[in-house]
């Protein structure tokens, strides 16, 4: 691995590891880690493990863009009526790469769950606590870093909420239809004849 020194984006998230007691084991790589996929191939993990770091934005009082960050599992999206029923920010959305790399100190690709250069609101897709290991960027698009879940959530200072559109439910789990009455189904009545 380079020396942190040579890297400043990933000496920031050693640092800011390091002021809450934890060592990182950052992994950097040849080939870019750019995308969930990317990353998943890189350290053999399953995509729901990659921690995607996405960056949006909402208004604050004099209508400069302050960031949200969510950290989300590598085959979720973020839903932005469930992101902004969390933050209570109607006007969320996402940041653009510019505003991404100024809120952050990092570009798309390569932004770190900690480490910024400002304080950021962090938001935590739940569905990353089905793994006892999960992978995140360190400030570069070729680093990441192995974290549990909880030392993660407790790093990021982040909240775990449901900010993620559904999932279709997996074809063995979708339910059978269930069988609509027919003429020939129904049940003949009584003649009142007689």
């Amino acid at each position: 691995m380079p020396e942190p020194a040579d890297r400043p984006g990933i000496q920031r998230v050693l640092d800011a590891a390091a002021r809450k007691g934890v060592t990182l084991d950052i992994r950097v790589f040849a080939e870019s880690t750019h995308t969930a996929a990317d990353a998943a191939t890189a350290v053999g993990a399953e995509l729901g493990q990659i921690v995607k770091s996405l960056v949006f934005v909402a208004p604050d009082d004099d209508g400069a863009p302050v960031a949200i960050l969510c950290l989300v599992s590598g085959p979720n999206r973020v839903d932005l009526a469930r992101l902004a029923a969390v933050t209570g920010e109607k006007d969320v959305r996402r940041a653009t790469a510019k505003e991404a790399n100024e809120l952050t100190g990092y570009t798309i690709g390569g932004i770190p769950p900690i480490g910024h250069l400002r304080p950021i609101r962090v938001i935590m897709d739940p569905d990353l606590g089905r793994y006892p290991v999960v992978w995140a960027a360190a400030g570069t698009p070729t680093a990441v870093f192995p974290v549990s879940p909880a030392t993660l959530r407790t790093l990021a200072n982040a909240t775990v909420a449901p900010m993620t559109e559904d999932r279709p439910a997996p074809v063995a789990e979708v339910a059978e239809p269930v069988a609509e009455a027919t003429p020939t189904d129904a049940v003949p009545s009584r003649s009142t004849e007689g």
